[in-house]
């Protein structure tokens, strides 16, 4: 079941440009970028994937399946956290390559390290929760529910970037093994409260769309 709702929604429910700015992973390549910024782009493209199922009545079919209306959300759920985890995947296989190319630390901002990955996954989890728990609201009002997710996400991504450039959490950007050992604990936290607070998300929605009469 669970394979066959993701396979639903990546070959017909999806909007291409959500494969296109999953790859923006891959700017951790550049040298000098607010890397912050790729979380950004992968929200962009659920919310336009979201809003190209909205536009082809996708949730409006899907309910005429034989299914439940929570395979429903759980659908949406599935390819949203595939998505972002697709790339984080191609985030991090570029940081390797560019940390053995270009050992340079980012002088913008935060470099592609182990605390910036815990950060990216709690940037996601705060996307998960207000976008989709507001989506699931309506299953229709796409546009204010990425507005609602948007500025606290664009706030906590300017919090990280500034961050690093005060002497005490310098540690935050380094890439040397001494400091991505230190910085262990922050991926270990943002995996942690991705998966919790997901799945709380996932209940709110639920219920929110349970109530929702198509």
């Amino acid at each position: 079941m669970i394979s066959n709702l993701l396979y639903k929604e990546l070959r017909l429910a999806a909007h291409p440009n959500l494969y296109i700015f999953s790859a923006m992973g891959a700017l951790v390549l550049i040298p000098a970028y607010p890397y912050t910024m790729i979380f950004v782009f992968s929200c962009i493209g659920i919310y336009i994937s979201f809003m190209y199922g909205r536009e082809t009545n996708d949730i409006y079919f899907s309910s005429l399946l034989p299914i439940k209306k929570s395979d429903i959300v759980l659908g949406k759920y599935l390819v949203v956290i595939v998505t972002q985890l697709a790339s984080l995947f191609i985030s991090i296989i570029c940081a390797i390559i560019k940390n053995t190319l270009i050992p340079n630390n980012n002088p913008v901002g935060i470099d592609a390290n182990i605390a910036f990955y815990g950060f990216g996954f709690i940037i996601f989890t705060i996307f998960n929760l207000i976008f989709l728990s507001s989506f699931f609201k309506t299953a229709y009002n796409a546009g204010i529910a990425f507005l609602k997710a948007l500025v606290p996400i664009i706030l906590i991504e300017l919090l990280i970037e500034v961050s690093v450039h005060f002497p005490k959490l310098q540690w935050l950007d380094g890439t040397s093994q001494e400091l991505l050992v230190k910085q262990l604990p922050i991926l270990i936290l943002g995996v942690t409260i991705y998966i919790i607070f997901t799945m709380w998300s996932f209940k709110i929605s639920t219920k929110r769309f349970s109530e929702v009469d198509l």
